[in-house]
């Protein structure tokens, strides 16, 4: 439930100045203001003349830093300063607890309480990396689930999501993720990112008008209603405005994922994470066709030929990604123990223009093997 502005920062003071600090952030702006800096961090550090409460701001163009004496007159009124900022978010962790308060468009708080996921860290020491990126006890797991299973799977997710994006990122963050389910992923991209000190809208889209109320009421549960939306509606053609900045395509089945990687190239998206699941289409090509020689036993056996398809399709996805003006990754997502679909394909579009080397890769290899990727033929129909 919403609570009173003022009591929810009074509480984020004491955190702040408390002994048991470990880090803390601040991003993203209030309703029709705008803070003087684009984000605040706050974290102990031992320097020669003793503990210091540190404190990083940025302008969204260089950082500056200053150090204060933790419990002195200079410290309080330091915060105070930051306290006054029109921040949307902030995220505080100590060695007890971690506090999350976002400020609604209507000004209210909207505050998680979770108990800290380990002990607090040495001042300034080095191993400051949590166990988990999200906190097993994050309110969010009491709504999603939290066996040991999907918290795994949560994590290597998230894991990948911080590995794409760039550390310094600031400003607003667009997402949407592409035949989202349940949302469970959907939802934990959102809290890691607001986490993170971003300021983060997030659509969700799935063809089920049932999940899209289901994942609508949690939404409202969790209070980020007014941040978290979905849709129903399919990969190719639900509406979603503005173009996003991120786009998420976690386990759509066959073809949905070329349909989803389709629509975010033709968005321009800056990043694109994309879990495929199965891999029907182009094993079916394989089939129906000829292998060239000498690779007549890669596909002789049907369950040879599956797997060969898995590893052709994904492979001409990244290929076609980067002849789209994207550095293309193919990475393993969840350790394979847990799930037999593991890989992830991670892009992030570049200024750069494929070489003809790359054109000509392409082109051999489905000529060879006699395929039409269904991501190029969907990429062709969208000039």
């Amino acid at each position: 439930m919403p609570e009173a502005l003022d009591s929810a920062l009074a509480e984020v003071r004491a955190l702040l100045l408390a002994p048991g600090l470990t880090r803390a952030v601040a991003a993203g702006r209030r309703r029709g203001q705008r803070p003087s800096v684009v984000r605040a961090e706050l974290r102990p550090v031992t320097l020669k003349a003793g503990p210091r409460l540190q404190i990083a701001v940025s302008d969204g163009s260089r950082p500056h830093t200053r150090n204060v004496a933790p419990g002195t007159e200079e410290a309080g009124a330091a915060v105070d300063e930051l306290l006054a900022e029109p921040f949307g978010n902030w995220h505080v962790e100590t060695g007890d607890a971690t506090l999350q308060l976002r400020v609604t468009k209507s000004g209210e708080a909207q505050v998680h309480r979770a108990a800290a996921s380990r002990p607090a860290a040495e001042p300034g020491g080095h191993d400051r990396a949590k166990e988990w990126l999200l906190d097993p006890g994050d309110p969010l797991f009491r709504e999603i689930g939290g066996s040991a299973a999907k918290r795994r799977q949560v994590d290597a997710f998230l894991r990948a999501l911080a590995a794409t994006l760039p550390d310094d990122l600031t400003g607003p963050l667009r997402v949407v993720d592409l035949g989202c389910g349940n949302a469970y992923l959907t939802f934990a991209a959102y809290r890691y990112l607001v986490q993170r000190g971003l300021d983060v809208t997030l659509v969700g889209v799935d063809v089920r008008e049932d999940q899209r109320r289901r994942n609508t009421e949690l939404a409202e549960r969790l209070g980020w209603a007014d941040q978290v939306g979905f849709v129903a509606g399919t990969i190719a053609e639900a509406p979603v405005e503005p173009a996003p900045d991120l786009v998420l395509a976690l386990h759509a089945c066959d073809t949905a994922t070329d349909e989803a990687l389709a629509r975010a190239v033709r968005w321009g998206a800056r990043w694109v994470l994309a879990a495929p699941c199965c891999h029907h289409d182009l094993a079916a090509q394989l089939r129906a066709g000829q292998a060239p020689a000498p690779y007549e036993l890669l596909t002789r056996q049907g369950i040879l030929r599956e797997r060969f398809a898995d590893v052709l399709t994904d492979s001409l996805r990244a290929a076609l990604l980067r002849l789209h003006g994207y550095r293309a990754e193919v990475v393993e997502f969840v350790d394979s123990q847990h799930t037999p679909r593991n890989l992830l394909i991670r892009a992030r579009r570049t200024a750069g223009a494929p070489s003809d080397a790359q054109r000509a890769e392409y082109r051999e290899l489905v000529g060879q093997w006699g395929v039409t990727p269904r991501l190029e033929t969907l990429l062709a129909e969208a000039r």
